[in-house]
């Protein structure tokens, strides 16, 4: 029975997981979880504590091969990050979050620079202002940057502390707004309009690449394979996703973010995909994950971060059911909504926007909850049409997979709200995403089709048919009615 070890790290929370297979069968060893905790620089910038986040994973791989004779260990994270190594391969400087206030203003003058339909046409890539590409243009100046010798997105980070290498995985590259959706290859033309040194951008490789072996990490470890997968987090899960050639569909993604989207074999960067602002990300064996991105369960998880700090204990399992029981629709927002964008008191700005937007205004915990909740199946159906429109066609199925998944009053509001049968599952999508191009690159699966259908088997989703439990149309044009009317807010 082969063992694989994924190594998956979220914006919240990171694990090691050996993943054990044998035929249709796949059993999940939870070998350790750890929080991913930021710090604040001396600049006042929000940055990753990488030294922490690096011995978690030394010290979860140490356990995994203690538990089980591993044959390969692989690494996804989320997207954007990146890190700076100097000659000798040390890190300069910090490894900044995406959430940091750095970039404030830089996406705008990037824009104004280039052209806003350039840069989509060029890279297919959503505009969003932690992108890598604006991550960069305010890092120009630093020391670590004229000084660094090569750049490597967070996963390859923590590859080339494992075992030394210095390549890149595509997936994760195609989402720093600087790869030529086209050819898949770094985009010099725009580098070179804006001052960005081509030279640190590293060579890239594709999911499933060997790319070394454990070194100086501990027995029993060291000399373990190392495997590149798709190692942005949502490209691994959605590999871990049953979709079928033969039943056209859609899948969300829902962690702390949530991603709505659909598998193609090419990019599309019309005018339409464009004002819709969807992006085009590589994923396993070729593929393009065309996707919207829309704030997840981030809302819940900063409410009940201020609720317990003010000395309540709660958790999503007993929120969301108190949230069952309270009446659905009195009021939404929008999750996207850059007053919800940054850490803090998310319960107390929920209500504020309930008020400001002239809605009911919840005020228990029960209620705020099934605000979130209500808000992101909305912000899934309008996700989920936009995609159908631009791709041109209309989906059997929406398969909602993550950890978003494992909430059922989520999942029947998905249902409802889009208005098709939903397949819920399976909730570890990215860490047997991970697991599956691990075993792809191993020899003991075939392709992804076959590990898909591998994945059905060993964990059948649980399917929701949809009920209409709320009237959608009317919450949709309650909400666009009052943004058009409202001011900002003074909203960060």
């Amino acid at each position: 029975m082969p063992t694989y070890a994924a190594v998956d790290l979220g914006a919240t929370s990171g694990r090691v997981v050996n993943v054990h297979v044998d035929g249709d069968a796949i059993r999940l060893d939870l070998v350790s979880r750890f929080n991913t905790t930021t710090v604040r620089t001396a600049d006042g910038s929000t940055a990753w504590d990488y030294e922490s986040l690096r011995d978690h994973v030394r010290r979860g791989l140490i356990e995994a091969s203690s538990r089980a004779p591993l044959r390969s260990v692989a690494v996804d994270t989320w997207a954007v990050d990146y890190g700076l190594l100097d000659e000798a391969g040390a890190l300069l400087g910090p490894v900044h979050s995406y959430r940091s206030p750095r970039t404030v203003g830089v996406m705008a003058e990037v824009c104004d620079r280039l052209g806003r339909d350039r840069l989509y046409d060029i890279t297919g890539i959503q505009f969003l202002p932690f992108n890598t590409i604006y991550q960069l243009v305010a890092a120009r100046s630093t020391p670590e940057y004229a000084a660094a010798s090569r750049l490597l997105m967070l996963p390859d980070l923590i590859n080339h502390d494992l075992c030394g290498s210095t390549t890149n995985d595509s997936t994760n590259a195609s989402t720093t707004q600087l790869l030529d959706a086209t050819t898949h290859q770094w985009s010099h033309p725009l580098l070179d309009d804006l001052g960005l040194r081509t030279d640190l951008m590293p060579a890239l490789h594709d999911p499933g690449t060997f790319l070394g072996r454990i070194a100086g990490v501990g027995a029993g470890v060291d000399g373990i394979a190392v495997v590149s997968v798709a190692s942005h987090d949502t490209a691994s899960a959605v590999a871990g996703t049953p979709l079928r050639d033969d039943r056209p569909g859609i899948y969300i993604s829902c962690g702390t973010w949530s991603l709505v989207g659909c598998e193609r074999s090419s990019p599309i960067t019309s005018a339409l995909a464009s004002a819709a602002n969807v992006t085009n990300e590589l994923g396993v064996a070729g593929t393009t994950r065309l996707l919207k991105n829309v704030t997840g369960l981030w809302l819940l998880e900063q409410a009940i971060r201020q609720w317990n700090a003010e000395g309540s204990r709660y958790d999503v399992v007993s929120l969301t059911a108190a949230a069952a029981d309270v009446p659905g629709g009195r009021a939404v927002v929008d999750p996207d909504d850059p007053y919800l964008a940054s850490a803090g008191p998310m319960a107390t700005r929920i209500s504020e926007l309930c008020a400001l937007n002239g809605e009911f205004v919840p005020s228990s915990p029960a209620e705020i909850t099934r605000v979130i909740l209500d808000s992101l199946a909305l912000a899934w159906r309008r996700s989920v049409r936009t995609i159908e429109q631009i791709a041109g066609f209309d989906a059997e199925v929406v398969h909602l997979v993550g950890g978003g998944s494992a909430n059922a009053l989520l999942g029947e509001l998905c249902a409802s709200a889009c208005a098709r049968p939903v397949l819920v599952g399976p909730t570890e999508a990215t860490v047997v995403g991970n697991m599956v191009v691990q075993a792809i690159a191993d020899g003991v699966v075939t392709d992804l089709a076959t590990g898909r259908a591998m994945i059905a088997r060993a964990l059948p989703p649980h399917r929701i048919e949809p009920r209409l439990s709320l009237q959608w149309d009317q919450l949709e044009q309650r909400l666009a009615s009052s943004q058009n009317s409202q001011p900002p807010h003074g909203r960060t």
